[in-house]
């Protein structure tokens, strides 16, 4: 099932493209809400001090760091497959404190049953095959274990529907334009959105990789929202 039209190999090069701006779009393209949504989504997980942790599609470290911050004394990994956005993140004040692995969220190098918890930023919008990624994590999570993943979604059909959708296709791409090298990603990350699932449509996928107690979190006018379930004890 494809979120998008783009190779993972094209997602993997646009990214690393966009790697020195991208948090800088980041917070410009969410009037800086976000940090917001990250600090929610770790909330949600409420971990052991000592937790392992799995930030998949990690980027630039945002989920990583915000666990750091509540959780000083967990074990944390940041994951991503485009490289020169962990070197972004790596220089961060605070990057010397999580562990960083390049990796690929359909096929993760990891046991199974290793993680308390994983965690990941608009990782299945740009994926090509959502279910596969969602039993990776399925697999790679202790009995108990929690996942929680921020993303964005499609405008809901209401009034708002017709001002969120030139957000989304006119301003962030003139963004793009103006802040980084690489204008076409910010026409690409709109569509995808377009294209991708709704907050409810996403949920039916978890329940169908085997998570339980699966719930969600809506924001910004109900384009971001905020996943999260259990594997089963």
């Amino acid at each position: 099932m494809s979120s998008g039209y783009k190779s993972s190999q094209d997602v993997q090069a646009m990214f690393g493209r966009i790697a020195p701006r991208y948090d800088l779009m980041n917070r410009l393209m969410t009037f800086g809400q976000d940090l917001r949504w990250r600090r929610f989504l770790v909330k949600r997980l409420a971990l052991s001090s000592n937790a392992t942790v799995l930030d998949m599609a990690s980027g630039t470290g945002d989920i990583a760091f915000e666990i750091r911050n509540q959780y000083p004394q967990a074990e944390i990994i940041a994951a991503d497959f485009a490289l020169p956005m962990m070197q972004v993140g790596k220089r961060r004040p605070t990057g010397e404190k999580v562990f960083w692995l390049g990796a690929d969220g359909m096929k993760m190098p990891f046991s199974d049953d290793k993680f308390d918890a994983i965690v990941s930023g608009y990782l299945f919008r740009n994926v090509p095959n959502i279910e596969t990624t969602l039993s990776e994590q399925f697999r790679s999570l202790k009995a108990g274990g929690m996942m929680a993943t921020l993303d964005s979604s499609p405008p809901k059909d209401n009034i708002l529907k017709p001002f969120i959708t030139m957000h989304l296709k006119y301003i962030i791409p003139m963004l793009g334009q103006i802040i980084t090298p690489d204008p076409d990603a910010y026409a690409y990350l709109p569509a995808s959105t377009m294209r991708y699932k709704t907050p409810q449509e996403f949920v039916a996928l978890m329940e169908q990789a085997g998570f339980i107690n699966v719930g969600y979190q809506e924001f910004m006018f109900g384009t971001m929202a905020v996943h999260w379930g259990q594997k089963p004890r």
